[in-house]
């Protein structure tokens, strides 16, 4: 497929990232992608700020919220959603890129390990392993069979201990073998238009604590009782998304409300600063600018 010129919208959460989006799409007749893990699961439009019904039909959207939470989706399977999308584009409809994941911007234009489809079977085995034995067991087991992968990951980073065991089960090559081969880039990096929305630490700070009240009342905790209805094992990214843990025990009458806000917002804000540190450090060559240049820098960078 040939690669296309693309907007990339990236930043921390709460950073204003989908509203600059929708601006561009709206100005520039693009489209806009999803470029956050969170934002892909269904169950839970609220409470990862996903768009509104109202701005996708504005613009045209894709890649929001179109996986069960009870997927465990990748960013092999990202990759291959946005070339599904970018090759049935019209020629003048432009891509902008909008997300807070950097996986997943590093994908789109480095390429990524070709791991093929995991069976449901191997991976639900393997949480019953991970319920019964603890995630210590599982990661001697993966320091034995891929030492090379499990000194890449923390003793307790369950989801990614599972990940390189049922990869490994699946295919019978490490996976670290396959990230040595990986699919090629959709977007080139040289056509790219790529935008680091970053408001000063008190602002940002404000912004998620007023999102997270609105999300409130906007029906964040009814999304998280019919999610938690589901009885999905607790290791899904979805279950993981920021506020579920927290108002999952305030449903549970374990924590207070405040307790819930409190959790939720912090757990938040020290999200908010891995990402700005993993995108200095990891995805130079990026313009960063504040929430309210955003538009300008756009249009002064695509002049270019």
């Amino acid at each position: 497929m040939k690669q296309r010129a693309a907007i990339l919208i990236a930043g921390p959460t709460a950073s204003g990232k989908s509203a600059l989006a929708l601006a561009l799409a709206e100005k520039l007749g693009g489209i806009v992608i999803n470029a956050d893990s969170m934002q892909v699961y269904r169950d839970l439009r609220v409470l990862t700020a996903r768009p509104t019904v109202e701005e996708e039909k504005a613009v045209p959207h894709a890649l929001f919220g179109h996986v069960d939470a009870a997927e465990n989706y990748s960013a092999g399977r990202y990759v291959r959603d946005v070339s599904r999308i970018l090759s049935d584009l019209p020629p003048d409809r432009l891509p902008i890129f909008a997300g807070g994941t950097g996986l997943y911007f590093r994908a789109l234009m480095s390429g990524l390990a070709a791991i093929p489809p995991i069976d449901p079977g191997i991976r639900d085995a393997l949480r019953q392993r991970l319920d019964a034995q603890g995630v210590e067991a599982l990661h001697a087991e993966l320091t034995v069979r891929d030492p090379e992968a499990a000194d890449r990951i923390m003793p307790r980073d369950r989801s990614r201990i599972l990940r390189a065991l049922e990869v490994l089960q699946a295919t019978g090559r490490p996976i670290s073998d396959w990230h040595r081969e990986g699919l090629v880039p959709v977007i080139d990096p040289d056509r790219t238009t790529k935008i680091f929305l970053h408001p000063n630490r008190s602002d940002l700070k404000k912004r998620i604590q007023t999102r997270f009240e609105m999300m409130l009342e906007h029906g964040a905790l009814e999304e998280v009782r019919a999610l938690d209805a589901r009885h999905l094992p607790e290791t899904l990214p979805a279950m993981k998304a920021h506020g579920v843990p927290w108002l999952r025990k305030l449903l549970r009458c374990e924590i207070s409300r405040e307790e819930a806000i409190e959790g939720s917002i912090m757990d938040t804000r020290r999200y908010a600063k891995r990402q700005v540190t993993w995108f200095r450090n990891q995805m130079p060559g990026w313009a960063w600018t504040s929430p309210d240049g955003g538009i300008a820098t756009a249009e002064a960078l695509m002049q270019t």
